[in-house]
């Protein structure tokens, strides 16, 4: 079992293990040294993070751990996770790495990384950087001399991520005359957010776009998008999007005010792209928390939706498997394989916005697509996260719920990747239903556990 990476990446509080600078320094280490040996010249390895206050502590770490392995590294500085993806591509770099603990509170923090194609680590390679940092051989390992690494920053980071995400918009498309609002989270989309839609044409309404180090997703962003949403009423605006603190997920607000997941904004864009003839197959890729409306609405357009477990690298891995170029999950990842490898969050608000508009409709228009069967979701924070198969008791009672809903229902309970957290996930065709059986579950695991 790995004892530093979860499903994204390594995450958790700054400055306790395994978000130390001391692992943190060995992690440079390990890549340095793994993506050395698998090339002729002197490797380029891009670093980039988002605003929370640790990410100082990260970024030298790192550096230094890739330095003394003889690496050049390329320092990005703030810039959302899906453009550190990008860039590690554009700049022809052996590897990138994103110092982001993504959604959650200032103090925790991570590390992402990506190969050379921009895609995360698969779960191999993350196991030989375990292996190599807990490995007492390794520690001897390193450069000496004029091999030691170099540091460079990147100045046009910004201007090189800004033209990759306009490209997505039909020269002959503009967004003059719509009113947009966008919260960035106080994070890492705080600069690029307001500005690629203004250069775009749009008139914008910003929030969260003020980071201080500590205020990242403070009641601000994809997890608490209710603030856009009264900007959005209280101003008028056409359109608002809430980005999360490392930019890779969205929720989107139409012009009534409504909320839009992730499952509604894959229901648009495939429709959208299976009407244009723009899908490479008939795969459409989601997780196991896709509602169970959606995939009968891909049915009835003759797709077909797959699920993966949670976690956007799994979703791409699947979409490339199947040739598959739509994927995402209801918390917001979206990912278009023709024009990334990762969910991102400004891509997809820039894909939605040239839909709108070269439709000539308020995005309200198209909602509802289809009918959600009710979902209750509900998280319990343990002290630690027991095998699900350990729990006194939930096995028989998962199998007499399921019984009991049928084909028209599901059950899922999973430990959180990132968090000390268990998910529990019932869906019936019946809210009331839902939430007791959801509860009951819940009490269960809350009983044994904390």
């Amino acid at each position: 079992m790995k004892k530093l990476f979860g499903t994204d990446g390594i995450r958790g509080e700054a400055n306790v293990f395994p978000m130390t600078p001391e692992i943190a320094l060995q992690v440079g280490r390990a890549i340095g040294y793994l993506f050395r040996s698998n090339s002729h010249h002197v490797n380029k390895i891009i670093i980039g993070k988002d605003t929370r206050l640790s990410g100082y502590l990260f970024e030298m770490a790192l550096t230094a751990g890739l330095c003394s392995m003889g690496s050049s590294v390329y320092l990005i500085g703030p810039l959302p996770t899906p453009g550190i993806a990008f860039l590690t591509k554009d700049m022809r770099a052996d590897a990138g790495v994103v110092i982001s603990a993504s959604h959650n509170p200032f103090f925790d923090n991570g590390i992402k990384i990506f190969d050379s194609r921009g895609f995360k680590l698969s779960d191999d390679l993350e196991e030989r950087i375990e292996s190599l940092i807990f490995e007492d051989s390794f520690k001897d390992i390193r450069v000496f001399k004029k091999d030691i690494g170099r540091t460079y920053r990147i100045k046009d980071a910004l201007g090189r991520y800004a033209v990759h995400l306009k490209s997505v918009v039909p020269p002959h498309i503009n967004f003059e005359g719509l009113k947009v609002g966008i919260d960035c989270a106080n994070g890492a989309c705080y600069q690029i957010g307001p500005m690629i839609f203004e250069e775009l044409g749009a008139k914008v309404s910003s929030y969260g776009c003020h980071p201080d180090g500590t205020n990242i997703n403070d009641c601000c962003g994809a997890l608490y998008p209710d603030k856009i949403r009264e900007i959005l009423l209280t101003q008028g605006l056409d359109i608002a999007i809430a980005l999360d603190g490392d930019g890779d997920r969205i929720v989107v607000i139409d012009d009534k005010g409504v909320i839009w997941d992730g499952d509604d904004l894959l229901a648009l864009f495939s429709l959208y792209l299976k009407k244009r003839g723009l899908l490479k197959s008939s795969i459409v890729v989601g997780t196991v928390m896709t509602n169970s409306g959606l995939e009968f609405f891909l049915n009835s357009l003759g797709l077909k939706l797959q699920r993966t477990p949670v976690g956007d690298r799994y979703v791409v891995q699947r979409m490339l498997e199947e040739d598959s170029s739509l994927g995402g999950e209801t918390s917001g990842h979206i990912i278009f394989l023709d024009k990334s490898t990762t969910g991102d969050g400004l891509l997809c608000a820039v894909r939605l916005l040239s839909i709108i508009t070269e439709e000539e409709r308020k995005l309200s228009d198209f909602y509802p697509l289809f009918e959600k069967l009710p979902q209750v979701l509900i998280n319990i924070k343990v002290k630690e996260k027991a095998p699900i198969q350990a729990i006194p008791g939930l096995q028989d009672r998962i199998k007499q719920i399921e019984e009991k809903l049928g084909s028209r229902g599901r059950v899922l309970i999973r430990p959180s990747g990132t968090e000390p957290k268990y998910r529990v996930m019932v869906e019936a065709e019946d809210q009331s239903l839902a939430q007791s059986l959801a509860e009951d579950l819940a009490d269960l695991i809350r009983k044994a556990l904390t």
